[in-house]
């Protein structure tokens, strides 16, 4: 089975090596100078492999019962295998797991090993620029640097335009539609967040600190995360404004009015922080907000909501009066940003939409040709911070590379869940 395989990031790679493992003959194709360029900027460049705490949750997907069944078809615990089979440690730091190296490096070394062990063909420095089913011969055809090649099966693992510049990273889009795919709209994900009061960030920019934040459409709640929050001089970043950026991103595309509101507060219960802030205001009845305000938050945060509000630090709480202390207070709790747009994709660490998933079966297969597989981020799949899209790019990888060597994982699929297969390991 001659198995031709277009990108060579993590899931081309693993499509690769699993194709060539069912004794399929493999020509993985890359148009950068090296394979796997990509996954050395992952994880800060410790390359977050996946995460113990693996959970539909962490999705978003057209279909969560089909990606169910995908991932009972090859785990957290089958990658694990892979890995430590070719002779990589693997270490859980609360959960997120790692190269005991915690080298992304590691993880690409073990790669090109195993494409050089396994007698893959790799074709680099090649842009791929045609894909097309033969009919007359049931081949596929795949035209790259004035070159064309052949082969039994084909797989799209080319990425998206994610940490590219402008106009990269489309190639498996184009392919994809060539074949009849719908690509679904692509936005930035895992990306930063634009506000439009510059004057507030530019004078808490740097500052990181624990909040809740809330992402509200047209005030409509989105979604809720909790954890480190940066602040930029345009904006909002941090793991939990990563985590719903993309949702962020197409409700601008929609048209819709888009606030983040922060909670500065997150680990105290409202009446709770009612009761204290009561005895504070009580205490401090002779003093400035600027002292009332010591030993709460960021002193940066402080001074731009005392600026916002137009209260100066050295106004007395007792001529402030009670009511104008206890609203300026509150709004810690709901501070109300607006937001204006996601930063570009060439700033995200991974790209929402692509080719539709429901023109793809469980075996990673195309709906519309026969013999056409595709695997990793070119999908309408992604997931949040913690190696879940990395976790997907393994899992897509080998499946996709399995079915295309003429080994059906249709057996392999399991009615539970992927969480409750994880649970029985």
């Amino acid at each position: 089975m001659r198995v031709g395989i277009i990108g060579a990031g993590a899931s081309g790679m693993m499509a690769a090596i699993t194709a060539a493992n069912y004794n399929a003959k493999v020509t993985l194709f890359e148009k950068n100078e090296r394979v796997g360029q990509k996954l050395l900027a992952t994880g800060n460049g410790k390359c977050n492999l996946s995460n113990l705490e693996f959970n539909m949750s962490k999705y978003y997907c057209a279909d969560k019962e089909k990606l169910h069944t995908i991932f009972g078809v090859y785990s957290i615990w089958d990658m694990l295998s892979f890995f430590e089979s070719r002779g990589m440690m693997v270490r859980s730091k609360n959960g997120y797991l790692y190269p005991y190296s915690e080298q992304a490096s590691t993880v690409l070394d073990v790669f090109r090993r195993n494409l050089k062990n396994d007698n893959i063909e790799t074709v680099t420095d090649c842009d791929i620029t045609m894909a097309e089913y033969q009919k007359d011969s049931n081949t596929f055809a795949v035209m790259g640097n004035g070159k064309v090649w052949e082969f039994d099966k084909l797989v799209i693992a080319c990425g998206g335009p994610a940490s590219l510049k402008k106009n990269d990273g489309l190639t498996g889009f184009k392919l994809a539609e060539g074949f009849g795919h719908t690509i679904n709209k692509v936005v930035p994900g895992l990306v930063q967040l634009r506000a439009s009061d510059k004057t507030f960030f530019k004078a808490v920019s740097g500052v990181r600190c624990q909040a809740k934040v809330s992402l509200l459409a047209d005030g409509i709640l989105l979604g809720e995360e909790e954890g480190e929050v940066q602040f930029t001089d345009y904006g909002l970043s941090g793991i939990p404004i990563f985590q719903f950026s993309r949702m962020a991103a197409y409700a601008i595309e929609e048209g819709k009015r888009v606030c983040v509101s922060v909670n500065f507060f997150p680990d105290q219960e409202q009446k709770a922080f009612e009761y204290q802030m009561r005895l504070r205001y009580d205490y401090y009845m002779d003093s400035t907000i600027e002292e009332f305000l010591l030993g709460t938050i960021n002193k940066k945060i402080n001074q731009a909501m005392l600026k916002a509000s137009g209260i100066k630090p050295a106004d007395r709480i007792s001529q402030l009066g009670f009511k104008k202390v206890w609203e300026f207070i509150m709004s810690y709790r709901n501070l109300t940003i607006h937001i204006e747009s996601v930063n570009d994709m060439e700033h995200a660490q991974v790209c929402a939409g692509g080719v539709d998933f429901m023109q793809i079966s469980t075996q990673m297969e195309s709906m519309k040709c026969p013999g056409l597989y595709f695997a990793g981020e070119v999908i309408d799949v992604d997931g949040k911070c913690g190696g879940y899209n990395l976790q997907w790019a393994w899992t897509s990888g080998y499946i996709a590379g399995r079915n295309a060597a003429g080994s059906s994982t249709k057996s392999l699929e399991v009615e539970n869940h992927g969480e409750e297969k994880h649970a029985e390991n």
